[in-house]
């Protein structure tokens, strides 16, 4: 059986009603980019979610334990249109302020599982 990891990650859009609009429409089903959903697939992205509140967003992200965050998309369309979504998004996106430069999405710890307590 396959071990499924589960990440959690923050980030922040700038704080323009407009803007956050915008991202919003980009990631509802009807807009998503195929490739980029193909990516995820490929590289080991079994489920995701992304949560909205205010300028914040919370992705929960499940993997297979072969996932590497770094591995770049496997085809050259497949990271010609990674590169391009991302840079679109930076319009969007801030990084929080316990970022490392250059990092977007920041993973969080966990700090309570109801599972592990009922055990």
């Amino acid at each position: 059986m396959t071990k499924i990891n589960r990440y959690c990650l923050a980030l922040d859009l700038q704080d323009d009603p407009k803007l956050i609009s915008e991202y919003i429409e980009y990631h509802k089903p009807e807009h998503a980019w195929p490739q980029i959903t193909t990516n995820m697939k490929e590289l080991g992205i079994l489920d995701m979610e992304i949560y909205h509140l205010g300028d914040r967003l919370v992705m929960i992200m499940e993997t297979t334990d072969e996932f590497d965050p770094n591995e770049p998309p496997r085809t050259e369309q497949g990271r010609k249109e990674s590169e391009e979504w991302e840079e679109l998004m930076w319009k969007y996106q801030k990084p929080l302020k316990w970022a490392k430069n250059g990092e977007k999405w920041v993973r969080m710890e966990k700090i309570y599982d109801l599972k592990e307590a009922l055990d």
